[in-house]
């Protein structure tokens, strides 16, 4: 993976490698569909940084008529400005888009267009609000987010960095499900609850897994690390580490073909597997 330094001053905005890049990006697209300048210009180059640019982009995205967009950006870029931990995972997870979505070639695209990217970092901002005891403005940005991308993650979800949510449309994640890193999840995904119950109750993801459309994950267990799930199964037990499961209910059946599926994104359960 190419690691692109976090700069932590006004300054080294303007060094920063991967906003260089994604401006270079944005002038060609200019250079060759000048039908987009406006736009891409008050989406990208008339702000100073990566943090900028998404702060307004995903504020005007989620605003209604009682909440304006300039409040919504506000609170966006707080969270930014205040956590490092926040700009570095949104940062890896940019770069997890473009390293395993084979329809994404370039820095902008998830930027501007993949909602499954905007999903997960209003995400982050929610459950950064809701730690500090905001939990009205985190469940707002929640029920924003779910109308406008279809994704619905309780703000008190914890995810780590470099995710991909591939398409994300139906994805739902329950409040105490935690997702390691170098996660991809695809969509139609469920980590949920079983019923009623309270407490921690919903599934705990290691790093690496791969997770494939519209598989159910339910209640407080456990995926290990770089384990593979199959495309509309339904687990309902532990999922040993480097292992594949399928089915309903699912069953293991195999192993990935890598230590860490996520990242190769291989979602075939071949016949040696089963």
């Amino acid at each position: 993976m190419t690691v692109h330094a976090l700069p932590s001053t006004d300054a080294e905005h303007a060094n920063d490698p991967l906003w260089t890049t994604i401006c270079g990006e944005v002038r060609e697209l200019i250079r060759t569909e000048p039908m987009l300048e406006d736009f891409l210009r008050a989406a990208v180059l008339n702000h100073s940084s990566l943090e900028s640019a998404l702060s307004a982009h995903l504020g005007n995205q989620i605003d209604c008529a009682t909440i304006p967009a300039r409040v919504l950006c506000h609170v966006i870029s707080e969270a930014f400005s205040t956590r490092d931990d926040i700009r570095q995972a949104m940062r890896d997870d940019l770069q997890a888009v473009v390293e395993r979505d084979s329809a994404c070639e370039s820095f902008h695209l998830p930027l501007l267009y993949f909602k499954g990217f905007h999903a997960l970092q209003l995400h982050r901002v929610s459950n950064w609000l809701w730690l500090q005891g905001r939990q009205s403005l985190a469940l707002l940005m929640q029920s924003r987010a779910s109308m406008k991308f279809g994704v619905d993650i309780h703000p008190a979800a914890t995810f780590g960095s470099g995710i991909m949510l591939d398409h994300a449309t139906g994805l739902v994640v329950g409040e105490t499900a935690v997702v390691g890193n170098q996660v991809s999840i695809l969509q139609s995904v469920t980590l949920g609850g079983t019923g009623k119950e309270h407490g921690d109750r919903h599934p705990k993801i290691a790093d690496g897994v791969l997770i494939s459309a519209g598989a159910k994950i339910l209640g407080n267990i456990r995926v290990g690390e770089g384990a593979k799930v199959g495309a509309g199964s339904v687990v309902l037990r532990d999922v040993p580490a480097h292992t594949t499961v399928a089915g309903v209910p699912a069953k293991v059946v195999g192993r990935p073909d890598s230590d860490l599926p996520a990242l190769n994104m291989n979602h075939e359960i071949p016949d040696y597997e089963w």
